[in-house]
C-alpha cells in the first residue's frame, strides 16, 4: 500500500529553522511530482511548494518564497522541506503529497501524508 510518512515537525522560536522530510513507501516514486501543504486551525489547505519528479522544477507559495526549499532524493524516495526564517504565521500542520500532475492544487494530488505539527512561537 502506498504510504508519505512526514517527519521533522516541532516547536521552534520565530527566526528559526526546520527540516520536513517524507518518506514514501512505493519505489517509483520518482515517477509522481511532489508537493508540499499546510493547513492551520479554522483554514483551509494551503500550497506551499511544489517539485517535479526530476527535481529540475519548483515553484513556491509568495507566503515563503525565499525561506523554503523543497527537494527530493530519489534515489531514498524521499522529499524535503527546508524551512527557514520561521514566522508565527507559518504555524500549521504541514502534509505532503505525490500526483501525477506538477500542481498547486491538493485535487491534483492522489497519495498524502498524515501530516506533521510546525508550531513558531513569537
Amino acid at each position: 500500500q502506498a504510504q508519505l510518512v512526514e517527519s521533522g515537525g516541532g516547536l521552534v522560536q520565530a527566526g528559526g529553522s526546520l527540516r520536513l522530510s517524507c518518506a514514501a513507501s512505493w519505489r517509483t516514486f520518482s515517477s509522481y511530482t511532489s508537493g508540499w501543504f499546510r493547513q492551520a486551525p479554522g483554514k483551509e489547505r494551503e500550497f506551499v511548494a511544489v517539485i517535479s519528479r526530476s527535481g529540475g522544477s519548483t515553484s513556491y507559495a509568495d507566503s515563503v518564497k525565499g525561506r523554503f526549499t523543497i527537494s527530493r532524493d530519489n534515489a531514498k524516495n524521499m522529499v524535503f522541506l527546508q524551512m527557514n526564517s520561521l514566522k508565527p504565521e507559518d504555524t500549521a500542520v504541514y502534509y505532503c503529497a505525490a500526483g501525477s500532475t506538477y500542481s498547486r492544487t491538493p485535487a491534483s494530488y492522489n497519495y498524502w501524508g498524515q501530516g506533521t505539527q510546525v508550531t513558531v512561537s513569537s
